[in-house]
């Protein structure tokens, strides 16, 4: 095993893997922006090394810098979480240059499957269903001519592209010259390649992955799927494994179709496929993640494998200690992002300084986090702060502990998605699992009057009672204790 590790990220999935070095043994390293001076995860590490001003093309993205960092220190790895150079070849490449160990896939991996167009092509070759769409990146003219043979709507993709960037849905004709500019000049703007490409859209599909493990001798076996389908604009929001949608027989096809894509692509370490899954059963190759997903909670609650530290052993050169026959599914995890956005003004980020912080406890309750009072949260990244991760035998109960630990959850001086998550929860939509990525757009969300409005007459009615109980001369039978409706509705609510 290495003796110390650089994590190249910030935030919540620093802190993450922080804490699994730290289980391990290992001596860790943070870099921080000079915006991210008093983070948390700079807290957490053993070292700490600013790396540049605010900006992520000055700091975080910065290679030679944190390669420079590692070679100081004598980090002998350097995990580089999600996000930023996560999925970045020339980064893996550096890591080999220098003689740091990548805690990830390949160099060749990533560049093959970063490339979206080729990876349609590998995937063709290797057996895995793909979605109906263009080879290669196409002209004005020639994308005209495919949506026409493919049918309205369909999807504009970023042949270099990931995250929902550089994607535009069309549904006319007419809208599709001015969506292809947008998409060409946002894919240049996020990963300085331009070239797109269209796919035919599945209408009311399912997002669903599969993560899968292998180490360097060949050997891959998956853990199950994720249902990611609560989306906004391609960015996820809520996620949970496992998938109503998917039975015993219906994940070993999955799986097997993933593992294929690994083998493809001389995979190693953790990665994740991501499919589209249609109404009929039948789904399709979107893309392969090849770093760690933010969403990899989830799938650790119901297998109890822990897909940081396995990563960190493949790299060490280990062999996967699970063998396929050893996973199984167990009971219900759903997590919920906690971003600084607010959900009722069209979910723009927000930024300010945390006043308060309760975070939610209890059995089956998982926090991930990188708050703390007093801490500022910038608006120079992305807004997610924390993700809240339950598990329950069932379904029906991991849901119910969600709305409980979302109703406990408080954070004070910003503005936060959890009252976007809580209507979710209570949602007939979510609760019945009948869920596309089309949900959001669906769902009809409350105002902030209308939830403004019931919440004054609430606890106007529960203090109402309450006078009248101080006011009232009762004689409380042991077995029958006066209670007020409108008390215990305020409290569960979490409004007073």
């Amino acid at each position: 095993m290495f003796k110390k590790v650089l994590i190249a990220n910030r935030g919540e999935i620093a802190v993450r893997i922080l804490r699994a070095c730290g289980e391990r043994g290992l001596r860790t390293v943070a870099v921080y922006s000079e915006a991210d001076r008093t983070a948390l995860h700079v807290r957490y590490a053993d070292e700490a090394y600013c790396i540049g001003p605010a900006p992520v093309q000055e700091s975080y993205l910065r290679i030679d810098r944190i390669i420079d960092v590692a070679k100081k220190t004598g980090a002998d790895a350097i995990h580089p979480g999600y996000g930023f150079l996560a999925e970045n070849a020339e980064f893996a490449h550096a890591c080999e240059e220098a003689g740091i160990t990548f805690i990830g896939p390949s160099p060749e991996a990533i560049r093959a499957m970063g490339d979206k167009v080729h990876a349609r092509q590998i995937m063709q070759a290797a057996g895995v269903p793909v979605i109906p769409g263009t080879e290669v990146d196409v002209r004005d003219d020639e994308a005209i001519a495919a949506a026409e043979r493919l049918g309205y709507p369909v999807l504009i993709k970023a042949a270099a592209g990931g995250g929902g960037k550089g994607m535009r849905l069309v549904h006319r004709p007419e809208d599709l010259p001015h969506a292809l500019a947008a998409a060409r000049r946002e894919a240049k703007s996020a990963f300085g390649d331009d070239r797109v490409y269209l796919e035919k859209v599945i209408e009311n599909a399912r997002h669903v992955e599969i993560q899968i493990l292998a180490d360097s001798y060949g050997n891959i076996i998956h853990l199950g799927e994720r249902e990611c389908s609560i989306q906004r604009r391609h960015q996820k929001l809520i996620e949970e494994a496992p998938s109503t949608a998917v039975d015993e027989n219906l994940r070993q096809q999955m799986g097997e179709a993933a593992i294929r894509a690994a083998q493809a692509v001389n995979y190693t370490n953790a990665g994740t496929v991501e499919f589209l899954l249609a109404a009929d059963g039948s789904f399709y190759f979107l893309e392969m993640n090849t770093r760690l997903q933010v969403e990899h909670p989830v799938t650790e609650m119901v297998t109890g494998v822990d897909i940081v530290k396995e990563q960190l052993a493949i790299a060490a050169g280990r062999r996967l200690r699970w063998r396929q026959e050893d996973i199984h599914l167990k009971g219900w995890a759903i997590e919920c992002r906690i971003t600084a956005e607010d959900p009722f003004n069209n979910f723009m980020p927000t930024g300010g300084t945390v006043t308060y912080l309760k975070e939610p406890t209890g059995p089956g309750v998982r926090v991930e986090s990188s708050l703390y009072e007093g801490m500022e949260v910038s608006l120079h990244y992305d807004p997610m702060v924390a993700k809240l991760v339950v598990w329950g035998e069932t379904r029906a109960e991991a849901i119910l502990r969600m709305r409980r630990a979302l109703q406990e959850y408080r954070i004070g001086g910003i503005r936060t998605i959890i009252p976007f998550h809580i209507q979710v929860m209570n949602s007939t939509q979510f609760i019945l699992g009948s869920l596309d990525t089309r949900f959001v757009e669906r769902f009809t969300f409350a105002s902030p009057e209308e939830t403004d409005h019931r919440r004054i007459a609430a606890i106007a009615a529960a203090l109402l009672a309450r006078e009248r109980e101080r006011e009232a001369v009762v004689h409380l039978d042991a077995e029958q204790p006066t209670r007020s409706a409108w008390k215990w509705a305020v409290r569960r609510e979490g409004w007073w």
